[in-house]
Order: structure tokens, then C-alpha cells, then sequence
């Protein structure tokens, strides 16, 4: 995505942590393995520098797990793991689900589309601070 780097070096910068949370349901569908998802991230590393923390759900969406976003498990282990309250989490995602685990959690979300960028979003986050 254009200007993602820029936009997440931007919120390193300021000092927030940043990490992904992630539906991987191919891994529960068998259609990847867990070492694929990792090798993934590890190139989404490469490109746009190293995560404070990866929160991935490897279920099929049949599996009724519990980290599985819109739940928000997973944004209260990023909460956890970062030592902060839920509340000061950002999510910013591209789909219901993703805005479901911020509300379910506690936290905020930030869509981002067609109109909405990576940039804008890390915009409203540092707005938010000031």
C-alpha cells in the first residue's frame, strides 16, 4: 500500500507501538501452514520495518476459537503484551470484523478504504496525542 512505510514510521517516531492483529483462516482451512504465515510476516518486516507484536488467529472460521476478530481477544492481548488498557489501542483495519475487535475490546478503530489511507489513519492517531 502506498505510503505505508512513511505512515507507520511516523507513529514509531512518536514512540507508539505498533503490531498486527490478523484472521489467518487459510491455516485453519488447510490451505497454508502456520511456517507460511510467518515467512509472510517476516517479509512484511522487510518492508515495512519490525512489529512490536503479531497477534494471528489460525482458525477456520467454523472453529468457534476464541481469538477470531470481531472478538476481541486479540486486541486485548496486544493490550496485554504492550502493557497498556484496551482503551488506548487504535485498530486500524479494512473490514467489520476489524472495527467489530476494536469496539468489542474496548479500543478504538480507524477504517481505512478507498478514501480512508494508511496515511490519514496514522494522521487521526497523531492528532489524538497532540
Amino acid at each position: 500500500m502506498p505510503g505505508a512505510r512513511e505512515a507507520i514510521d511516523r507513529l514509531r517516531a512518536r514512540g507508539l507501538r505498533i503490531g498486527v492483529i490478523t484472521n489467518q483462516s487459510a491455516v485453519g482451512r488447510g490451505m497454508i501452514s502456520a511456517a507460511q504465515v510467518e515467512a509472510v510476516n517476516r517479509r512484511v518486516e522487510e518492508l515495512l520495518g519490525a512489529f512490536d507484536g503479531w497477534f494471528v488467529c489460525p482458525h477456520a472460521p467454523d472453529d468457534a476459537c476464541e481469538c477470531r476478530k470481531p472478538k476481541p481477544k486479540l486486541v486485548l492481548d496486544a493490550a496485554r503484551a504492550f502493557g497498556v488498557e484496551p482503551e488506548s489501542i487504535v485498530l486500524v483495519g479494512d473490514s467489520d470484523a476489524d472495527m467489530g475487535a476494536a469496539a468489542n475490546a474496548g479500543a478504538s478503530g480507524i477504517r481505512v478504504d478507498a478514501n480512508t489511507s494508511l496515511t490519514d489513519a496514522a494522521g487521526a492517531i497523531l492528532a489524538r496525542l497532540d
